[in-house]
């Protein structure tokens, strides 16, 4: 399974390269007021796509904090509940009555 990975990887490797092969000749690339910029299209391609995946990971970092806020929180209220009513070695602890 592991070698499968590793072909498929190559194989996704070896099409990217082909095609940025393919489409080497340098093209214009107009911005306004007259601004133009010359350069390979798969370089082009490959530059807005790390733009993009940056401003994707940008966008979520929000998020990322504060889900991390929340469970350093959590976790905290765990420890202090654990702490203010330990189970004892005699008692047991019921499931549910909707578990199955």
């Amino acid at each position: 399974m592991h070698y499968l990975g590793w072909a498929l990887k190559f194989l996704i490797f070896a099409m990217l390269f082909g095609f940025a092969m393919h489409n080497a000749a340098p093209i214009d690339l107009n911005f306004f007021l007259g601004y133009s910029w010359n350069a390979p299209l798969a370089m082009i391609l490959l530059i807005f796509f790390v733009v993009g995946a940056t401003f994707g990971l940008l966008a979520s970092l929000g998020q990322v904090f504060r889900l991390r806020r929340e469970l350093v929180q959590l976790r905290k209220e765990l420890k202090s509940r654990v702490n203010m009513h330990p189970v004892q070695a005699d008692q047991t602890l019921e499931q549910p009555k909707d578990a199955i």
